[in-house]
């Protein structure tokens, strides 16, 4: 009976044996011909995919150029220089190390010996030398060595120096970094219409077949060029007249914007502290830095005449009017006084000229209360603040304009004298056209746009009516020839304004123990072409104010600009040269 048993527990474990046996069969048939239709549809129906495949993973295309970049004038600013990098190959020597030391190395300027242990190196490619010119590389391919060979590559190069670095920018080939110019025109001067592609064998070489151009594979395709509305010339005075004072005051740093304000070009935009972009990777993070367009700060009474507009296009005031201006006021537990109380300690009632000229803070408070908080917060919308500018360069910060309901009555006195808010050198640039091109502000640009492009990139705003921006025109102008100013030119009626206000601690908290020193203006005055802001920051040597700093900048380079340009006088006589 227990014999019997076991028999049958056999017989059981003999059956599952044979039925995972079976299933096992079946499994591996069954993949066996999954497998088969697999390969089929690969090998047989899906050919053509696959072949495209293995087509495109040895496609290759020729070495492409950046494009140049050029000023207005076809000045090259940026370009691209080829350098070839010199390799041997010892498993493909014909030669012996000694034979190719002998015949390489007046050619590569490296000593017989030198080069011979480079030679004997071990390994299946040895860098030889890298970055040899086109003659020398053109020699090396004379000598027809299969054991040696070239990898070509390019470096961007700047011939003009640090000239308009900041606008510029500089391009790294190895991490495919850019900035300024180099990096919002990137995709324009990396366009090539029709690359010309083919394949190579995994050591490099080409394949050539029927639809091979030999001619092709020769050519290093190139970019689109971009041209810039920068003068050179131009921009070499802006960098020489803006570095001379601030050296001459021992200042920090400062700006030079000079721009066409009836087309929003920008002729000229120095910045400094400076670089060569050639050697940016010795640059500090200082001097790459476009603090003009990245940093912003109170602008001081260069804001004055945005207030007056403002007033005058809402109605509340005209250019005949006259304000009380008392010397000084209190505006809760804050005593807030003009600049030159001492001399001046109760003026009275003003004329919007006197205003400007003398810079009244007391004034512009009591234009500015003529408006709402509402009102005023939405002319300045207007007039830019509070946004980008939209210029063409990377890293434009919007600026500081606080909501028109958080305003108190500190804020609404404080920003009509230019310390409500805070704002980037191009914006004030970009507000203060406004007034120069009848009312209307136009995106400020750094590149030339074909007309199609512009539709796009530029756009001009209504800010204020002609009327209105004539009739401050006039008043900065008369202002500045009845005046002492640094400012005021023989041969132009210029329409500007100084400033000077303190600079604030950066974390926001109290004011440090230096000033923003500004000057803002455009001539002729008739009609204006130019339109120049300088600002220098932390001057520490003298008098530090808008018109005794950044006043004399002002003056150079419009004397030098106007001369540049020809521009067409619009004054006949002469005329008798504040702080602020």
């Amino acid at each position: 009976m227990r014999r019997r048993n076991q028999d049958t527990e056999k017989e059981k474990r003999i059956r599952s044996f044979d039925k995972l046996l079976a299933l096992l069969q079946i499994f591996f048939i069954g993949f066996a011909f999954l497998l088969a239709i697999y390969l089929f549809f690969i090998q047989i129906v899906d050919l053509g995919k696959y072949r495209v495949k293995a087509i495109n993973q040895r496609v290759s295309r020729n070495f492409v150029l950046r494009g140049d970049i050029f000023d207005r004038n076809g000045i090259k600013l940026a370009t691209d220089k080829i350098y070839m990098d010199i390799y041997a190959h010892p498993n493909n020597y014909d030669s012996t190390p000694e034979e190719l030391s002998k015949k390489l190395s007046p050619i590569l300027d490296i000593p017989y010996n030198k080069l011979l242990t480079i030679l004997k190196k071990p390994g299946p490619v040895i860098t030889i030398k890298k970055d040899i010119d086109k003659a020398t590389a053109k020699e090396v391919s004379k000598l027809q060595l299969r054991e040696i060979s070239m990898g070509k590559k390019s470096t961007r190069t700047y011939p003009q120096g640090n000239l308009a670095a900041h606008i510029l920018g500089y391009y790294n080939f190895d991490a495919d970094i850019a900035n300024g110019v180099e990096y919002t025109a990137k995709d324009k001067l990396e366009h090539v219409e029709h690359a010309v592609r083919y394949q190579r064998t995994r050591d490099g070489k080409i394949i050539y077949d029927f639809l091979t151009d030999p001619v092709a594979t020769t050519i290093n395709p190139k970019g689109e060029d971009v041209t810039l509305t920068i003068d050179a010339a131009i921009q070499h005075v802006c960098e020489k007249e803006l570095q001379k004072m601030i050296k001459e005051k021992e200042a920090l740093r400062g700006t030079a914007i000079v721009m066409n304000p009836k087309n929003g070009e920008i002729l000229a935009y120095a910045v400094y502290p400076t670089y060569d972009p050639n050697n940016f990777k010795k640059a500090s993070a200082l001097q790459m830095k476009n603090w003009s367009l990245t940093d912003v700060f109170p602008p001081g009474s260069t804001f004055k005449p945005i207030t007056v507009a403002s007033a005058m296009e809402l109605g509340k005031i005209n250019e005949h009017t006259k304000v009380l201006d008392t010397g000084k006021t209190t505006i809760g537990k804050w005593q807030i006084k003009n600049y030159d109380y001492d001399k001046n300690p109760n003026p009275g009632m003003i004329s919007l000229e006197y205003l400007f000229e003398h810079s009244s803070n007391i004034g512009s408070i009591n234009v500015a209360k003529t408006m709402t908080s509402k009102e005023f917060y939405d002319m300045l919308k207007k007039f830019g603040f509070g946004q980008k500018s939209g210029i063409d360069l990377p890293g434009e910060s919007a600026g500081l304009l606080p909501a028109w309901h958080k305003w108190d009555k500190g804020i609404h006195a404080t920003m009509s004298y230019g310390y409500g808010t805070s704002v980037s050198a191009m914006q004030m640039v970009s507000a203060m056209s406004a007034l120069a091109n009848n009312g209307v502000r136009v995106t400020p640009h750094i590149i030339k746009y074909s007309p199609q492009e512009a539709e796009q990139k530029i756009q001009s705003v209504q800010v204020v009516s002609p009327e209105t921006a004539q009739a401050v025109t006039k008043l900065l102008a008369e202002s500045v020839n009845n005046g002492k100013s640094a400012i005021k030119m023989a041969k132009y009626n210029v329409a500007a304004k100084t400033g000077t206000s303190n600079k604030p601690k950066e974390g926001g908290s109290g004011y440090t123990g230096f000033s923003y020193t500004s000057t803002i203006g455009y001539l002729p005055a008739s009609d204006p072409q130019i339109l120049i802001y300088v600002c220098v920051d932390s001057a520490k040597v003298g008098p530090v104010w808008g018109n005794t700093v950044a006043g004399p900048v002002f003056y150079e380079i419009a004397e030098q600009t106007a001369r540049i340009l020809n521009l067409k006088q619009d004054k006949t006589t002469p005329t008798k040269k504040s702080k602020e």
